[in-house]
C-alpha cells in the first residue's frame, strides 16, 4: 500500500516527461542539423576558400582535397536535410555522425590542441545528439512517421 501511494507521483511525472519525447526529438534533430547546414552552406557559397582550406588546414585521410571538400559539403547538406525532415530513419543521424567524426579527425591538430577544449566539446555534443537520435529514432514529427502511419506500419527505421 505504501509503495503504491508513493509511486503515483513518479508515474505522473514519467507520463508528463514521456509526452515531451516527440518535441525533444524534433528539437534535437533541428538543432544539430542547423549546425551542419550552416557549415555546408558556407562551404558551397565560397568554394575557392573551401578548397583552399581542404588543401591547407583540413587533413582528410585517404582523400585528395577536392574529393574531401565535395564529400564534406555534400554530407553536411544531404544528411542534415534528411534529419530536418525526418526522412530515411537512422541514415541521417548516422551519416552526420560520420561527417562529424571526420571533421574531428581532419582538424585534429586544432581540436585536440590545448585551449580548444570547447570546440572539441561542441563536436562531442553533436555526436552525442546524433547517436541519441539514431538509437531512439526520429520521433512522431517526421515524414517517416507519417508515411508509416499512413500505411499502418509499426516498423521503426
Amino acid at each position: 500500500m505504501l509503495f503504491s501511494s508513493a509511486s503515483r507521483p513518479l508515474t505522473l511525472l514519467a507520463r508528463a516527461l514521456d509526452s515531451l519525447q516527440p518535441f525533444l526529438a524534433l528539437a534535437t534533430r533541428w538543432y544539430v542539423s542547423w549546425q551542419f547546414l550552416k557549415s555546408g552552406w558556407l562551404k558551397v557559397s565560397d568554394w575557392p576558400e573551401t578548397l583552399d582550406l581542404f588543401r591547407t588546414e583540413y587533413h582528410v585521410p585517404l582523400l585528395p582535397p577536392m574529393a574531401a571538400a565535395v564529400t564534406g559539403a555534400f554530407g553536411e547538406l544531404f544528411f542534415s536535410t534528411l534529419l530536418v525532415l525526418g526522412i530515411g530513419g537512422r541514415v541521417g543521424p548516422l551519416g552526420l555522425f560520420a561527417v562529424n567524426l571526420m571533421a574531428v579527425v581532419s582538424y585534429r591538430q586544432v581540436l585536440l590542441a590545448e585551449g580548444f577544449e570547447a570546440a572539441l566539446a561542441q563536436h562531442v555534443l553533436w555526436g552525442f545528439m546524433l547517436v541519441s537520435v539514431a538509437v531512439y529514432g526520429l520521433g512522431i514529427f517526421s515524414v517517416d512517421y507519417l508515411v508509416l502511419k499512413r500505411f499502418d506500419r509499426k516498423e521503426r527505421w
